[in-house]
């Protein structure tokens, strides 16, 4: 289902020999089981490979065409239009390390770090995530969150915001 989206091999260089149903696989197992890059199987392939795929197709917005799509067909497995109309903002904080990006302090949930503020179907299937400083509150974000929604999904016509 996915393979279309797949980048082609480069014309020039070194010819692939790697296996894309491989690569998406480790990639897959790393996001569901929340393990470490060097903790993968040894049945996959080399880390190296699977960290340089997953950080190019992140670059390139792969992986949000790939939930794109993905939430597209479950939508009409379960007998609704393929692209929702409606949707729901919430937001968590979560803790952070001392490095790592940006982080701010939350004083609602008494919480340094950041802040997700996702983007829901009605159906539940997960659209959108926007991560920032936890910090900026809720009310602050919202337009952010907005304005991306409004750029990817305009056939999103109405939202609701979890309290």
């Amino acid at each position: 289902m996915i393979k279309p989206l797949i980048p082609p091999a480069r014309r020039v260089g070194r010819r692939r020999t790697m296996n894309m149903r491989s690569v998406v696989e480790a990639i897959l197992y790393i996001a569901s089981s929340g393990c470490q890059w060097r903790m993968l199987p040894g049945d996959f392939p080399p880390v190296s490979t699977m960290r340089g795929y997953f950080y190019a197709w992140r670059a390139i917005g792969l992986w949000q065409s790939i939930n794109q799509l993905l939430v597209m067909a479950a939508r009409e497995i379960e007998g609704r239009e393929a692209q929702p109309t409606a949707g729901i903002i919430d937001s968590q904080s979560v803790k952070t390390t001392e490095s790592g990006g940006i982080s701010g302090y939350d004083a609602g949930k008494k919480i340094k770090g950041r802040k997700r503020q996702i983007v829901t179907d009605t159906l539940g299937f997960l659209i959108f995530v926007f991560i920032h400083a936890a910090d900026i509150q809720d009310r602050d974000g919202a337009p952010h969150v907005l304005k991306a929604i409004r750029r990817r999904f305009p056939w999103l016509r109405h939202m609701s915001l979890a309290a």
